[in-house]
């Protein structure tokens, strides 16, 4: 993975925490695990809130050195990421195009299942998190069938925790995957880690109690 901006991670952390975005308490995972901590990027759901996290993937793509042509969003929670993340690079003097995917092809208008921008060069996919892998793996095939070049994955937040295969833990997360079975660098915002530090460093006092299950959870699933 592209190594992490501290200082910007730190900053999106608080800002995650501050939105009710990175919440607290006992959640299920997808892979059946009770995690002390839920990350929902559904709930940047005004438009401040999805600005100020499209300009974190600006500033973090823009740091990262990463080359790319165009943003390319899977349905759905990507959509709404790639246009946002479009506009911000756009503040930030770097005008990009993007596109999307639908669900169900359409069979009238311009029909297909790509809408956006034409599909060529090399390809940034913008998600939330990555969970098992398979959207990008489904991104890929699609930036892949046009012609063009899958060169990375932007999300927010790396959970740095063990993936599950056959409902078994495996030795490697869904980013190291993405990374070395599927060949895409992957660029996050902040990590675990970077939760972790500012549960033991920042927030106040009914924020860094969490610190110790947050720390324990790594310990018994991380990577």
């Amino acid at each position: 993975m592209i190594s992490v901006n501290p200082a910007l991670a730190q900053e999106f952390v608080q800002f995650a925490v501050e939105s009710g975005v990175l919440r607290f308490g006992e959640f299920k995972t997808k892979a059946g695990r009770l995690s002390p901590y839920f990350f929902n990027a559904g709930l940047f759901d005004d438009g401040a809130k999805l600005g100020r996290l499209a300009s974190f993937y600006a500033r973090r793509l823009l740091d990262s050195g990463l080359a790319f042509d165009m943003l390319f969003g899977p349905a759905y929670k990507g959509i709404p990421l790639a246009a946002a993340v479009a506009i911000e690079l756009a503040r930030a003097g770097r005008n990009v195009p993007f596109a999307y995917n639908r669900k169900e092809a359409k069979d009238h208008g311009e029909g297909g299942t790509l809408v956006g921008a034409p599909v060529r060069g090399r390809v940034l996919i913008v998600d939330d998190v990555i969970s098992a892998g398979t959207s990008v793996r489904e991104s890929i095939a699609m930036i892949s069938a046009t012609g063009a070049t899958p060169c990375g994955v932007a999300i927010a937040l790396d959970r740095q925790e063990k993936a599950t295969e056959g409902g078994r833990d495996v030795d490697w997360s869904a980013v190291q995957f993405v990374k070395t079975q599927l060949g895409m660098p992957v660029c996050a915002i902040a990590t675990l880690g970077d939760l972790l530090q500012y549960l033991r460093t920042g927030g106040d006092v009914a924020v860094r109690e969490h610190a110790a299950s947050v720390q324990a959870y790594r310990d018994r699933y991380g990577v």
